[in-house]
């Protein structure tokens, strides 16, 4: 499975932010959409991922106050990305390495997507329930010989 298979049902609605808008109205686009994560663009490049893990880290680093902090201070400059080709596998294995929630889905230069934690985890029980369900069928119509016991009714 690949990441283009998740965008397909996922849909392509994207959330952005630029690294010069205030903090506090990424907050606010974040709660009113209930999304965690905004792709930063500037001038039509990915520069960065601010989730609600490194608003939360900024808002401690400040006290407690959001103040006029700019997304730029907030944000993760070197967010880990994929491209739809990627297979589920890597990008669980990349995800659970750098300890990432959220991996923009790339190809070049142009945004395609955002995955999530719980998109790939959706994704990998859904593609294992089908799985069990069509080895269920499989053994439930199991040919008999004749000499053979009958396989269980699962």
């Amino acid at each position: 499975m690949k990441v283009s298979d998740i965008l397909r049902v996922k849909g392509s609605t994207l959330y952005t932010v630029t690294p010069d808008e205030p903090l506090a109205t990424a907050i606010d686009a974040m709660a009113e959409k209930d999304i965690g994560s905004l792709v930063v663009m500037d001038h039509g490049d990915l520069v960065g991922m601010l989730t609600f893990r490194e608003v939360i880290v900024c808002i401690v680093k400040n006290g407690g106050v959001v103040g006029s902090t700019l997304v730029r201070t907030a944000m993760d400059d070197h967010p880990l990305t994929c491209t739809a080709e990627t297979e589920l596998d890597e990008v669980r294995r990349m995800m659970l390495e750098r300890h990432a929630r959220y991996m923009p889905v790339m190809d070049r230069r142009m945004l395609m997507g955002v995955i999530s934690f719980y998109d790939v985890a959706k994704a990998v029980v859904d593609s294992q329930n089908f799985e069990n369900k069509m080895l269920k069928a499989y053994i439930r119509d199991w040919p008999e010989t004749g000499d053979e016991t009958p396989a269980p009714r699962l």
